[in-house]
């Protein structure tokens, strides 16, 4: 199998979105395709698919190549059962077996060569497709997606819209196309079926290209990388952290090689300016000067993308030793899901996991309020001031601006600080201007979430928070929560966000049971995928200590403000002074008719706004501090 992009670009009206593809694949490869949201990583699937035209660019192929896509599966007849509707994904090894029959029936009669050559052919390619273990498969998806053998009998019609959409990915998984187009795949599988599926792709016989924010999941799935930043392509072989730690390697050598040789022309340089009007050393400076010349020039690498939002999200008071006591809590809405007891101490970071359908999303939202528990009860200790995130919040919409939605909120703040705080979540200049409705599900997670760290709980409750959100993104998330100093209880499907910050794990069994254990998810994964049960643990073992706070007398918390109000104003002035000289220069005549520097201008002043803004902010929020402590002495 092969397929290939050489050159061409993809546009839409007068804006580039990738330009000088070079893509390509071949049979057994594992392809990521990683960058930025927005940065082109679907638009280039849908051209691999012939939904988006390449402009003068060139296409290799090979003849009968068949390419998969979710997006091509439709269900022609919804009273079919939805064991009848996977069966049909084996169209190619029935199709090849009754070949097979039939070739095996004329070869008792009249033997050729020819026909024992295309049954050897038929039979490799019954092989590659899986015809002997098919069936296996087939259970296997079945139960690996949640499904329980009931299901194959019932019509496709019974099923929810998200039933319908797994079962068509299903189905996609089990027909094996040559050239299979993932995107985002993981998004919506428990942890279960995302290690089914990455076993299914390490011995899928096809090609894959996968579009996933899910780093754990690229690590174990693919062995080659390219990446779309600025709306160029690049190809790297390796899983995702391979690909990182040679992009690092690259960019460090690129700029080593780029500082030693500004180094030596400016050696250089000097040397033929010191002894340019000296006749005695006319030869040596014209060489030099020569030398210059026929050097060919390293340029400065460019930095990577790494805008990520960022939060202080320390809490505003401290809760008491036992955050939350949970007893014989039975969730659910008309039949009982789970059913809960454990302690949870101050400042544990606790990561539910299990497979869906289970309850991890009701518990939270029991927790909240918005569904009764059908029996039990639960309590929040001394002091508990709680924040909630769930996927609602991250769908909100609104006619009003990101700049008017979040002031509604926060009402008694300044513009200032509304930008402040809208900037440190990457919205900065005219985007603050946006409608909701217009944002993307990636902006409208960063605005929930901005909204929900202002109010600095001390117990936060996230459901799937890195949902729409991109891999620099979670990493980002996932540093924040592991400097929080509050508790915290969190539903994700992302390993690899689980393991970086959650110290303890909630498992939500399949019988119904709910069992606390202090071990990270690391130590889960290598226990179960060993074979051993997990003993549950009383829950007094798992408090994590609290560091002993130090006391500041008012006179030294003062000091210290003025101090670091100080430094802010010095910074303000430096920054006001850079935005000055960067609307000057943006005036110069030469520069009116020069697109790419006025682009580039513009771009650092709006850099420069916003972190005047930030910086403004702070100074605002210490000011009024400061003014506080010393009213109170």
């Amino acid at each position: 199998m092969y397929y290939a992009i050489n050159g061409g670009s993809i546009s839409f009206g007068e804006k580039t979105v990738l330009s000088d593809i070079r893509f390509e694949a071949h049979t057994g490869d594992k392809i990521a395709v990683v960058g930025r949201n927005g940065c082109g990583k679907t638009t280039l699937l849908k051209a691999i698919l012939g939904e988006y035209d390449i402009q003068n660019g060139e296409i290799s192929k090979d003849a009968n190549l068949e390419i998969g896509s979710l997006s091509q599966i439709a269900f022609e007849d919804n009273s079919a059962t939805m064991g009848e509707e996977l069966l049909k994904a084996f169209y190619k090894i029935n199709r090849i077996k009754d070949r097979l029959d039939t070739l095996q029936r004329a070869m008792e009669i009249d033997p050729t060569a020819e026909k024992a050559e295309e049954f050897e052919e038929l039979t490799e390619r019954y092989r590659i497709l899986g015809g002997y273990y098919y069936q296996k498969d087939y259970e296997s998806i079945i139960k690996s997606f949640g499904f329980s053998p009931f299901d194959k009998q019932k019509k496709l019609s019974e099923f929810s819209g998200g039933q319908r959409t797994k079962i068509a990915f299903m189905k996609l998984l089990l027909s094996k196309p040559d050239l299979l187009l993932l995107d985002e795949p993981t998004n919506h599988l428990d942890i279960n079926a995302i290690e089914w599926l990455e076993e299914y792709i390490k011995n899928y016989p096809g090609a894959l290209v996968i579009v996933s924010h899910d780093r754990m999941f690229l690590d174990r799935t693919v062995s080659i990388v390219y990446e779309i930043e600025r709306g160029k392509i690049r190809r790297y072989v390796g899983n995702y952290s391979k690909f990182t730690a040679i992009k690092k390697e690259l960019y460090e050598k690129q700029l080593k090689d780029y500082e030693r040789q500004q180094k030596e022309i400016e050696k250089l340089s000097g040397l033929v300016e010191k002894f340019r009007y000296k006749a005695t050393k006319a030869k040596m400076v014209q060489s030099k000067i020569k030398y210059i010349e026929r050097m060919d020039i390293i340029e400065p690498p460019e930095k990577f993308d790494l805008k990520a939002f960022y939060s202080d999200i320390t809490p505003t008071t401290e809760s008491g030793g036992d955050v939350l006591s949970v007893n014989d809590l039975k969730i659910g809405y008309d039949k009982v899901l789970s059913t809960l007891n454990f302690t949870l101490k101050k400042n544990c970071k606790v990561g539910i996991v299990g497979s869906n359908g289970l309850g991890k999303s009701t518990f939270l939202k029991t927790l909240m309020g918005l569904i009764p528990p059908i029996s039990g009860s639960f309590k929040f200790g001394y002091n508990v001031k709680l924040g909630y995130f769930d996927q609602q919040m991250a769908e909100h919409t609104s006619e009003q601006t990101v700049f008017e939605d979040y002031r509604e909120e926060f009402p008694n703040l300044t513009d200032t600080a509304v930008r402040s705080d809208l900037g440190a979540f990457l919205f900065s200049g005219d985007t603050v201007f946006k409608q909701v409705n217009v944002l993307s599900g990636g902006e409208r997670v960063r605005l929930a979430l901005c909204k929900l760290f202002k109010k600095k709980p001390n117990f936060l409750l996230l459901d799937e928070p890195t949902n729409h959100t991109d891999i620099v993104g979670k990493e980002a998330l996932s540093n924040m929560l592991k400097e929080y100093s509050g508790s915290l209880i969190c539903v994700s499907h992302d390993r690899y966000f689980l393991k970086q910050v959650c110290d303890s794990l909630l498992i939500f069994g399949d019988d119904g049971t709910v069992n606390f254990y202090p071990h990270d998810y690391d130590f889960y994964e290598n226990i179960r995928k060993s074979g051993t049960v997990l003993a549950p643990v009383k829950t007094e073992q798992t408090e994590t200590p609290v560091k002993k706070q130090k006391h500041i007398s008012p006179l030294k918390e003062i000091g210290k403000l003025k101090t670091r109000i100080g430094h802010l104003e010095e910074k303000i002035a430096l920054k006001e002074e850079e935005m000055d000289g960067l609307k000057t220069e943006l005036n110069y005549p030469e520069n009116q008719s020069d697109y790419q520097k006025l682009s580039e201008l513009g771009n650092l002043i709006e850099d420069a706004e916003t972190q005047l803004d930030i910086l403004m902010g702070e100074w605002e929020e210490l000011s009024a501090r400061l003014e506080e402590k010393e009213k109170m002495l």
